[in-house]
């Protein structure tokens, strides 16, 4: 190896000033670190006012109720072999059960009792299922016992064979969502 001035790099400059004995060189960043850093502020800036700003995120507090209300929806459907009135309430104060409830009230029973429970009072087929008037009893058991086994004299069929005994309780805890529990 030849020491030739012409192939040898150009000597760094030092900056001047001098920090415990150290001196830098004066240097550029690398453009790799530059893009990764001006990229990493443009990513703050949108995901802070996604998260923040938009509402288009779901905001913590909301996840953490919609986690808590699938864990007691679990708790509620394994003691749904054992449904009692409290139990209904309770599954009609959840909002995974409700949801639930309202998909299958929409496409077997708004039909007759329609979509807002209004019923004969609006020109549908079943009774009012929003008044404090109950034609088979109030009580959420009975409500479910309706739902359940019908009531074919008034024309109303008996559900539980056809849509099982879960979404008959969903059914029951969406129609019980309307009321308050005594």
């Amino acid at each position: 190896m030849t020491n030739d001035p012409k192939n040898t790099p150009p000597e760094d400059k030092l900056r001047e000033h001098t920090f415990d004995g150290i001196q830098e060189y004066d240097k550029q960043l690398p453009n790799w670190w530059l893009l990764t850093f001006y990229g990493a502020i443009a990513f703050w800036i949108g995901y802070w006012f996604y998260t923040q700003d938009s509402g288009l995120a779901t905001s913590n507090t909301a996840a953490l109720e919609l986690e808590l209300d699938r864990i007691e929806a679990i708790k509620l459907a394994s003691s749904a072999t054992q449904l009692d009135d409290g139990t209904l309430w309770e599954m009609s104060r959840n909002s995974i059960f409700v949801d639930a409830g309202k998909v299958t009230y929409d496409t077997t029973c708004a039909s007759c009792h329609l979509a807002d429970f209004t019923g004969t009072d609006s020109g549908g087929i079943g009774p009012n299922l929003v008044d404090n008037t109950w034609v088979h009893g109030g009580k959420p058991t009975e409500v479910f016992e309706v739902v359940d086994k019908g009531v074919l004299a008034k024309g109303m069929p008996a559900w539980g064979p056809v849509i099982g005994a879960k979404k008959t309780s969903e059914v029951v805890a969406y129609i019980l969502s309307k009321h308050t529990a005594p």
